[in-house]
């Protein structure tokens, strides 16, 4: 059962919509009377890729909802065509990766107990090679 003397919450004050007297931005191709988008019209294809190649959407290019469809459809069946790439190349400033060009190699890794085991390396280390010719293994060169 519910309290009488229960304060009631203040109500929440209503959202300012910055958007209230601007306009919304009007399709390009409704204002041209474009039927159709042309999937070999590169260049106006490539307004609506953004600088990483994804394809921007409708409230940023301010395309019609019939308009944005018929862009997505040329954008993807231009990038198959490899009219377009699917992604731009990206060029990074800061050098990652896993290269070691610039610390010269590592040495021997320790076990994971810590204990140097370089000297039973070397123990184990098949002794030098003995070079065998071809005349010693046919028995050319045992007579003379």
């Amino acid at each position: 059962m519910p309290r009488k003397n229960m304060p009631t919450l203040p109500k929440r004050a209503p959202k300012i919509d910055t958007r209230r007297g601007a306009k919304k931005k009007p399709c390009s191709f409704c204002q041209h009377g474009v039927g159709s988008v042309d999937y070999k019209d590169l260049a106006q294809l490539r307004k609506y890729i953004s600088d990483r190649g994804k394809i921007r959407g409708r409230k940023v290019s301010g395309n019609c909802q019939q308009h944005q469809r018929d862009v997505t459809d040329s954008i993807k069946t231009a990038r198959e065509l490899a009219l377009l790439p699917y992604t731009q190349r990206t060029v990074t400033e800061r050098r990652g990766g896993r290269g070691r060009d610039d610390r010269g190699p590592r040495g021997p890794r320790p076990d994971r107990d810590g204990a140097d085991r370089s000297n039973e390396a070397e123990a184990t280390a098949p002794s030098e090679a003995v070079e065998i010719s071809a005349a010693d293994v046919l028995g050319e060169g045992v007579g003379e």
